[in-house]
């Protein structure tokens, strides 16, 4: 799918793609952090047919909503696929050993032979982390392994 990316001088970048259903949408980031999620008008490309103004918050809430949702089903699709292998997504709390913490500090591959592949935080889905992301409370952690890796890997970030 092509997304197309326009510069928007003194308000921030607009980002348009069009739909199988022949739809176009676009997403305007302000500078400011406000979004502007835009539907355009189906006889006229250059129109709105609406524009609804969203928070920062309210933002990463529909991208939580649409973006982690789409990485549970891929994850599902890869599990169906491959025989044993399981996905979970992991807590990190505040009273956790690694909030604040580097991923690379866990050695979570090493020590179990699960493996994070992504970090959902403010609604952001952050794929492949490097070994020095550091995680915060509140992050939620994808991990892929086996059924025991992968309840290794709960157990690491819960009591270390």
């Amino acid at each position: 799918m092509d997304v197309e990316r326009t510069a928007l001088p003194g308000i921030g970048l607009r980002y348009e793609f069009g739909t199988e259903r022949e739809r176009r949408l676009g997403v305007v980031t302000h500078r400011s952090g406000r979004r502007e999620l835009i539907i355009y008008d189906p006889d006229d490309p250059d129109s709105t047919s609406e524009c609804v103004v969203l928070s920062g918050e309210e933002a990463n809430v529909l991208a939580e909503l649409l973006g982690g949702a789409r990485i549970v089903e891929r994850l599902a699709e890869l599990e169906r696929q491959a025989d044993g292998l399981v996905s979970r997504q992991v807590r990190i709390h505040t009273d956790s050993p690694y909030d604040n913490k580097t991923l690379g500090d866990t050695k979570a591959r090493t020590r179990t032979g699960a493996s994070i592949v992504a970090v959902v935080r403010h609604g952001e889905v952050l794929a492949s982390p490097r070994p020095d992301f550091r995680f915060e409370a509140g992050d939620i952690i994808v991990v892929i392994g086996t059924e025991d890796g992968v309840g290794a890997v709960e157990g690491l970030l819960a009591a270390g």
